[in-house]
C-alpha cells in the first residue's frame, strides 16, 4: 500500500499596515513571492538553518489574491506547525507592516480551497461596499481571475 505525502494548507488573511499609520492606496501588493520570502526568512530568523531546511520540503505559497490579501500555504504535516508558527512572526513583507491570520487550517487541498473561495467571495463583497463607484472593470476581471485559479488549484 503506498501512502501519499501528508500537507497540511494554510487559509490565511493579510492586514497590510495594521496600526493605520499609512493612508490611501496598499503600501505593498502582496505576491506569491513575497508572502514566500518574509515567511522563509521568519523560519531562518526563529528556527534556524536546520528549520528552515526541515520546512522547505513541502512548503509552498500556493494562492495569493492581492485584492482581498487572501493567501493559501502548503506544509507538511510533520512541519505545519512550525511554519504556521514562523508565520506569526512575520512582522513586515518589504518595508510595510504586516500581520497574518489564520483563517482555516486543512489537511486536503479540497476543503482548502472551499474556505479560501467562501472567504475570498465574502471580503470581496466588503471590499466592493467600501470602494463603491470606484470599482474598476480591471479590479472585477482580476478579482475573477483570482477565484479561477483557487478553483483549479493541486497539491
Amino acid at each position: 500500500m503506498v501512502v501519499g505525502f501528508k500537507n497540511r494548507y494554510l487559509v490565511l488573511e493579510v492586514f497590510l499596515d495594521p496600526n493605520g499609520d499609512l493612508k490611501g492606496d496598499d503600501p505593498i501588493i502582496i505576491t506569491q513571492f513575497n508572502v514566500s520570502k518574509a515567511v522563509k526568512d521568519s523560519i531562518l530568523l526563529n528556527f534556524g538553518e536546520c528549520g528552515l531546511a526541515s520546512s522547505l520540503r513541502s512548503f509552498q505559497v500556493k494562492y495569493v489574491n492581492p485584492i482581498t490579501k487572501l493567501c493559501i500555504v502548503r506544509a507538511s504535516r510533520e512541519e505545519y506547525q512550525k511554519v504556521w508558527s514562523a508565520i506569526t512572526m512575520v512582522r513586515s513583507i518589504g518595508n510595510c507592516p504586516v500581520i497574518f491570520n489564520l483563517l482555516d487550517l486543512s489537511g486536503s487541498i479540497k476543503a482548502c480551497k472551499n474556505a479560501a473561495l467562501k472567504c475570498d467571495e465574502l471580503k470581496f463583497e466588503q471590499y466592493k461596499l467600501v470602494v463603491g463607484a470606484r470599482l474598476s472593470a480591471d479590479i472585477t476581471q482580476q478579482m475573477q481571475n483570482c477565484l479561477d485559479k483557487i478553483k483549479v488549484l493541486e497539491h
